[in-house]
């Protein structure tokens, strides 16, 4: 037997990053019932890197049907990491597996859509490599797979895919639309000359504020019965974090928003104080507004320079490449402020502790630049996975010594976004400000550490311009 949605209840938020997909269950009273845990699989489709999407659905029918169990669930959330989209017909099928947003775009494609991309002034999005831009990506499959493309009914951001395919409702919402995809005017609050140039327009569902309830799924439970819940309007993740912390009463603040990016977004900086050849561009709120950005793949480099590293760091180890005056130089993968220069470690090998020192130190080198470039003098909201590490919240803030610095103790921002967006269509608003002070860290040298490694990142990035002929 079936029972009909309600809208009072707990809530299940599917929270799905480039590596890690999550399942996190809200009371309606904010508090966090259960988590479940999985990682995407990534495949290959005519050469081209895809999402496993069969499996990762599989995942989440799985881990629903059981929350919906065990907790009571009346509602499904989405929050979803940007850069991805899916080619849809009607309530028949995916028309081409979902790209991996990590993959450059052939050169002849690059070569005919680099043209007619927007100016910066339009969209406020730099010209990005590999599918950071969706229009590229979507661009691409248009030209290889003309066949799917004329089929397609939607073009459905990441979130509203997974809406879809738990309601069969084509929809799209501000904070993906607008979050670097060139497919969005933000001072226009409207779509860019690009879409109607190339006559995409049509092609994108009407426009639902995130945590609408758009639909519902019904759900079959293990003994044999089902359950209608209601499905809210997903969220682009880094945007849910920002909605969260506003709806907990934040004013004039910088969020620093953690995970396999470090996204950070000052809605006190002027539009006209980003620059395109760092990084900088506006995302979009979930309300439709310009939201000032930079990003750096900060917890992807972590990785990369520690050689995975997943134990503490001890002050003493900081102090010792310190001392040594060994630094980790960018970068260390796609985007960030540094485009045109290759990481690399000088100053000295390191190994195991130490070399994992000399990545942390980095990390908060890049988010300190980071806080300079997009003019942050108001309070900084350390939010994701480097919030529960003390060393870089210490060091960030003993280097912000002129702004408070804080950190979520929750460290789920754009899951706890994604709840706080869909429970205000209920009427609640469970959450409070929960952050708390950074006590800044006493590290002798740290901020000479600071200065010299600007000397040599500025120093490399002007080497690579003038022979790109760049300066």
């Amino acid at each position: 037997m079936t029972t009909p949605a309600s809208q009072s209840g707990s809530l299940a938020v599917f929270d799905l990053g480039k590596t890690n997909s999550k399942l996190f269950v809200f009371s309606e009273d904010g508090a966090v019932m259960d988590e479940r845990r999985s990682r995407p699989v990534w495949g290959s489709h005519k050469g081209r890197a895809v999402l496993d999407e069969q499996h990762l659905f599989h995942w989440m029918s799985q881990e629903l049907s059981d929350v919906v169990a065990r907790h009571d669930v009346t509602g499904l959330m989405i929050s979803a990491h940007g850069c991805t989209f899916a080619l849809v017909r009607g309530d028949t099928g995916l028309l081409h597996p979902i790209l991996d947003y990590e993959q450059e775009i052939p050169d002849a494609i690059a070569a005919k859509v680099a043209p007619i991309l927007p100016a910066f002034s339009e969209t406020y999005t730099p010209h990005l490599p590999l599918g950071f831009c969706i229009a590229r990506h979507i661009f691409w499959l248009a030209e290889e797979e003309p066949h799917a493309f004329a089929e397609t009914q939607s073009i459905l951001c990441y979130p509203q895919y997974w809406v879809w395919r738990f309601t069969g409702r084509h929809v799209s919402e501000y904070s993906y639309l607008g979050a670097h995809n060139q497919l969005w005017a933000p001072l226009k609050r409207d779509y860019s000359s690009l879409v109607d140039r190339l006559g995409w327009r049509s092609r994108f569902p009407a426009i639902v504020p995130s945590g609408a309830i758009v639909g519902q799924t019904t759900v079959r439970l293990d003994e044999g019965s089902t359950k209608v819940i209601n499905v809210h309007n997903g969220v682009h993740d880094s945007n849910s974090a920002l909605a969260y912390y506003r709806m907990t009463g934040l004013e004039h603040f910088t969020i620093v928003s953690t995970g396999t990016w470090v996204i950070i977004i000052n809605l006190d900086c002027p539009l006209n104080a980003l620059d395109e050849e760092r990084d900088m561009l506006s995302n979009v709120t979930v309300d439709g507004e310009p939201a000032p950005s930079l990003r750096f793949m900060g917890g992807r480099e972590y990785d990369l320079i520690s050689g995975g590293w997943t134990r503490p760091i001890g002050q003493a180890a900081v102090e010792a490449v310190m001392a040594r005056g060994v630094f980790a130089l960018p970068s260390w993968a796609a985007g960030g402020p540094f485009p045109e220069i290759r990481g690399e470690i000088v100053g000295g090998d390191v190994a195991g502790e130490e070399r994992a020192a000399v990545a942390a130190l980095y990390v908060v080198m890049m988010t300190d630049l980071s806080l300079d470039l997009i003019r942050s003098t108001n309070k900084v909201v350390v939010d994701g996975g480097l919030a529960k590490i003390d060393l870089y919240t210490s060091m960030l803030a003993q280097l912000r010594l002129g702004q408070a610095v804080v950190r979520s103790t929750m460290s789920e921002g754009s899951a706890t976004g994604a709840a706080a967006l869909a429970f205000k269509a209920r009427g609640l608003f469970p959450f409070k400000d929960e952050t708390v002070p950074v006590a800044a860290s006493c590290i002798a040298g740290l901020e000479a550490y600071r200065d010299r490694w600007r000397e040599l990142a500025r120093a490399a990035r002007a080497r690579a311009r003038r022979a790109a002929g760049l300066e």
